[in-house]
Formats: C-alpha cells, sequence, structure tokens
C-alpha cells in the first residue's frame, strides 16, 4: 500500500516547497494540487468542463504560477461540480507506488483523510506576502491583500474549506529557514514510518 503524506496551508506558507523536499526526501510521486485548479481556471470557458477535460499537458503551462492564476483558482474551487471533477485524479495519483506527496487546502481533511502523514504549514500573513511578493515582482502591500482576500475565500467556501484535519502536525514556517523547515517536516514523516 502506498504512503501518502498530505500537506495543506494557505498560499506561499512554505507547503509546496516542503512537498516537493520530502516526495525527493522519500522518492515518491509529488502534486501540486493547487496547480489542477489553476490549469482549470487558466483553460477559460466553463471551469467545469474545464475540469472534466484538464490534461496533463495543462500541469505544465508556464503561466500557472502567476497571481491571476491563483486568484481563478481559488474562485473555481468553491465551485462543487469543478471540486468533483479532479477528486478522482487526486485519488488515483495518491495510489501510485511506493507514495505519493500531496499538497494543497483540502489534501488531510478530503481527499486523503486516512494518510499516515498530514501536515498544516503556515506562516504569518506578512511573511506570507513578502515570499510571494519576491517571487512574483510584486509590491507586497497588495499582496497582502490578495493573500488575505484567497485566504478568507478559501477559508469560507462550502465545499472543503481550508482547515487542519483534526490530527495534522502543525509547521509554522513564519520564523524557519527552508532546510529548518524540511528537516522538520523529515522528522515527522520519519516518526510515522517507524
Amino acid at each position: 500500500m502506498p504512503f501518502v503524506i498530505a500537506i495543506d496551508g494557505p498560499a506561499a506558507s512554505g507547503k509546496g516547497t516542503i512537498a516537493r523536499a520530502l516526495a525527493r526526501h522519500f522518492g515518491f510521486h509529488h502534486l501540486d494540487t493547487g496547480l489542477l485548479y489553476r490549469a482549470t481556471g487558466a483553460r477559460g470557458g466553463d471551469p467545469v468542463c474545464a475540469a472534466r477535460a484538464l490534461s496533463p499537458a495543462d500541469l505544465a503551462r508556464p503561466d500557472l504560477r502567476s497571481a491571476e492564476a491563483g486568484q481563478a483558482a481559488s474562485r473555481i474551487a468553491a465551485i462543487p461540480e469543478v471540486r468533483a471533477a479532479l477528486v478522482a485524479f487526486q485519488h488515483r495519483f495518491a495510489a501510485q507506488e511506493p507514495g505519493a506527496v500531496l499538497d494543497g487546502r483540502d489534501i488531510g481533511t478530503v481527499i486523503c483523510p486516512d494518510a499516515p502523514v498530514k501536515l498544516y504549514v503556515v506562516a504569518s500573513d506578512e511573511v506570507r506576502a513578502a515570499r510571494r511578493a519576491a517571487e512574483l515582482g510584486a509590491d507586497p502591500a497588495a499582496m497582502l491583500v490578495q493573500l488575505r482576500d484567497r485566504d478568507r475565500r478559501d477559508s469560507e467556501r462550502a465545499a472543503a474549506p481550508l482547515r487542519p484535519a483534526d490530527d495534522a502536525v502543525l509547521i509554522d514556517t513564519s520564523d524557519m529557514g527552508i532546510d529548518e523547515a524540511i528537516a522538520a517536516a523529515i522528522a515527522v514523516v520519519d516518526r510515522a514510518r517507524r
């Protein structure tokens, strides 16, 4: 049975960096589930049709890391039919041997609630805004407004809101360097695999 690591948290908290590092460290497959929603939003047109027609090539689009794609993803992720169309894709991905790391907003609560490791990665709003602004070459103050708006939408949506699973391990990366955050996550996984 594949070993699944579910990582959730708000945008720019460090969950993607941690997820990629864990996948490399343990030799697991990695899926940034936000790309599914970003790619669906970037396709345009009817979001439900776009989600149903999503292909692996759509996940390789160079514009998926833009702020616009992130906002579109947050908006369409609130549509239950879009979510339903993408859940099966995520379940198939999580079933790959020897294991998989999935990061997103509802992995530990909805997609893989039985995952043996669930992490909830957070950072202060100001730290997240500074990180995302540096990544995109944007204004930190404007990014702070965008992140808070997205957090509100993601946390208040009726379908699978952003929240930690009851048994998730919290990792606050506000005052951590990348190596320290990765080491903390590896330690959690190592304990679970014993």
